[in-house]
């Protein structure tokens, strides 16, 4: 073991087999490695590692994690996701017991990035929000050049149900746990089915087909992609019920302040489930508005192809917003994401907005995603065999690192905003 060894505990991983690879690469570097259960999907793919599962109420939870860390002498704890709600409780109190949280997520840049940041992600992030900061640590660092793979998204969605299957054990050893997702399995996967086979019988062929006239047409248009409606960036970090109190707020205020001439493109996200009528929920609002000639919904659609010649786009937090400004789109957010920066994003209103956009400076955007990769990004997945090789291996050294790169770069450039 080095004389450094650390103490690990897993918590939630993703529906793969990324966690169990992780938890045997730390142990083959030297370190101990115990992971905590909740459910049947967490022990089916973690199975053979040293495990403890809860089995209480979401209320005994912070003694039981506060016995785990004493009695394995925990250094250090690792997630994926911050908001679920068996994470909260051991993100809140682990500091007091002197242990470091790291949190896995989503990559803010994709599809070769995840994000792996200590204490919090998203809007829970370390990162500054001072464009001069972003600009100084840029100076100090290189390229971060990322190995490419390609992920299946066939493969994804059967480990999602293998994890899912697994569950149906669940009232039998975990009685009292709840998925954080707010629809159970089967509806989502009912509706994945008939949504996605509509894509490829339909939805792909006209949208691509609308976005070429939209393009061609030269008519002004502004962008308003949707995000997920259950997603945690919704429901714990913005102002917002769900999607359509977003949809609402933005075709409200493009009716009373765009410029007559201008277009509304309103394009539903590539994983949503189709539960939810977008569709015939946009059409109602158009009318009852006078929009009716004005706005576009797009089921499907490449935003690399809309947003090069979009006058805009509207965000309240998606990582949508990160294409976008790569774009040098003008863009506005309705919330605080890590990028909602003075110099990349619109300070306007949203009523402002449709008027008053600017590109977001070329310079200091380089400087913003430079300095992202090198403190937030890990280049793997987390849904293929290479990309978790990957990301195994980049991650683990800032695993075990004292300081992550965010806090390196903090401690030498402090934010004085």
């Amino acid at each position: 073991m080095h004389a450094d060894g650390r103490s690990f505990l897993l918590l939630q991983g993703p529906c793969t087999t990324f966690f169990r690879r992780l938890a045997q690469h730390l142990v083959c570097q030297g370190h101990r490695v115990r992971v905590l259960n909740f459910n049947g999907g967490d022990y089916a793919f973690r199975l053979g590692l040293p495990c403890d599962t809860f089995r209480g109420k979401l209320s005994d939870l912070p003694a039981f994690l506060a016995d785990i860390w004493q009695r394995y002498a925990i250094t250090d704890q690792v997630m994926f996701g911050d908001r679920r709600p068996v994470h909260r409780p051991a993100i809140e109190h682990a500091a007091s017991h002197g242990v470091r949280t790291h949190v896995f997520e989503e990559g803010y840049l994709r599809p070769h990035w995840i994000t792996l940041e200590r204490e919090g992600v998203n809007g829970h992030s370390l990162l500054p929000r001072n464009p001069d900061w972003f600009t100084a640590a840029a100076e100090r660092l290189g390229p971060t050049p990322a190995i490419r793979f390609r992920s299946s998204f066939k493969v994804r969605a059967l480990n999602d149900v293998a994890y899912h299957l697994a569950g149906l054990v669940n009232p039998l050893v975990c009685p009292h746990y709840r998925n954080h997702a707010p629809v159970t399995a089967p509806m989502e996967y009912a509706g994945y089915l008939k949504r996605f086979t509509m894509l490829r019988l339909r939805y792909r062929k006209q949208a691509a087909q609308r976005i070429n006239q939209l393009v061609n047409s030269k008519t002004p248009y502004f962008v308003l992609p949707l995000q997920l409606n259950g997603d945690a960036q919704i429901r714990d970090h913005s102002r917002f019920k769900d999607m359509r109190d977003v949809i609402s707020d933005v075709m409200t205020s493009f009716a009373a302040h765009a410029k007559p001439q201008a277009q509304l493109v309103i394009k539903n996200h590539p994983l949503d489930m189709g539960l939810l009528d977008y569709a015939g929920y946009i059409q109602r609002k158009a009318m009852a508005l006078g929009l009716e000639q004005r706005v576009v919904y797009l089921e499907s659609g490449d935003l690399n192809q809309l947003l090069p010649n979009a006058s805009g786009m509207v965000t309240v937090n998606s990582t949508a917003g990160l294409v976008a400004l790569e774009h040098r789109c003008p863009t506005l957010t309705l919330s605080d994401p890590i990028y909602a920066i003075h110099g990349l994003t619109s300070s306007a209103t949203l009523n402002a907005f449709w008027e008053e956009n600017e590109r977001p400076d070329a310079t200091l955007l380089q400087s913003f995603l430079t300095t992202l990769r090198y403190c937030t990004q890990v280049n793997g997945g987390f849904y293929c065999n290479t990309g978790m090789d990957l990301a195994i291996r980049n991650s683990a050294t800032l695993l075990e690192a004292d300081r992550s790169p965010l806090e390196e770069m903090l401690a030498c450039l402090p934010n004085t905003a």
